[in-house]
């Protein structure tokens, strides 16, 4: 027998035996359904287990995130709550509000109708008796002087008397201004520039003057008296006083218009006609 040939024919059978052999002609056994899933089952730890519900913490919203989407959800809240900070403005700072508001606006208006417009006081005595009473309080107008107009004869006035009547403010009728000659004579009867004066408001029982007196008024100052003749200290008893018992018109406050207060004195000053018809001053000088 051949031993080549027979170690030839054992390598051949070899070969057609060996899996993936290039001889290898005989197909793979079928693979049935239930081998295909044990195959399936084998790779896939687990795959027969039932699913588990989801991880709900896995996909609740990160709140302590601080990327992109938190910054705009930052500023969505910021936007929101501006506008209501916008609607208080000022007046959600004040406390009290509106009502606040408008008492500081009334007060603030009190003080410059003080400053530039009128002004209150109270009547500290009796001298402007029966016109105006100890502890009325008048509103003084500052207007009525204050455009080039000049105090006329019979308006009552309010007056800083600081160095000529002495410190403080004082209420008096105008009896002269500048250039007037203002007389009394023997009889208590007072003249401006000759003309005897009709003083219907006078304290009743008073005389319009018990001190005789004869002087010209100098410019720019005014002679001046009060209504309750016997009870006032004016122009007459300050003649020997620095500045001649005149008061200059620079001193003078502003008019006295109006009684406010009690109630039951409200009222408007008027100026008396017993001044009309005066002469001009200088015609009776001399």
């Amino acid at each position: 027998m051949d031993t080549d040939a027979q170690h030839t024919e054992r390598d051949r059978s070899c070969r057609a035996s060996a899996p993936g052999g290039s001889g290898d002609t005989t197909p793979p056994p079928p693979v049935t359904e239930q081998a295909a899933e044990r195959s399936r089952s084998a790779r896939v730890p687990g795959a027969d287990r039932a699913p588990e519900p989801p991880d709900t913490a896995a996909v609740a919203p990160d709140t302590e995130s601080s990327g992109p989407d938190r910054a705009a959800g930052a500023e969505d809240t910021t936007a929101g709550a501006e506008p209501r900070r916008t609607r208080g403005g000022l007046l959600g700072r004040i406390p009290g509000g509106r009502l606040t508001v408008a008492f500081l606006g009334g007060l603030v208006l009190l003080l410059l109708a003080a400053l530039f417009v009128v002004q209150p006081f109270l009547i500290p005595s009796d001298s402007m008796e029966p016109a105006y009473r100890d502890g009325d309080r008048v509103l003084v107008n500052k207007l009525a002087y204050r455009f080039g107009a000049k105090p006329a004869r019979g308006e009552v006035v309010v007056f800083d008397g600081t160095g000529y009547f002495g410190d403080g403010d004082y209420i008096k009728r105008v009896v002269g201004v500048g250039g007037d000659r203002v007389t009394c004579d023997g009889r208590g009867r007072i003249a401006v520039n000759g003309r005897p004066l009709d003083e219907p408001y006078l304290h009743p029982g008073d005389t319009p003057s018990t001190v005789a007196f004869d002087v010209v008024v100098p410019e720019d100052t005014l002679f001046v008296l009060g209504d309750h003749r016997s009870a006032s200290r004016d122009s007459r008893d300050h003649l020997g006083s620095p500045g001649g018992g005149m008061i200059p018109l620079d001193a003078v406050v502003g008019r006295a218009d109006w009684t406010v207060w009690p109630p039951s004195r409200w009222t408007s000053h008027e100026r008396p006609g017993g001044y009309d018809g005066i002469p001009a001053p200088g015609a009776h000088h001399g």
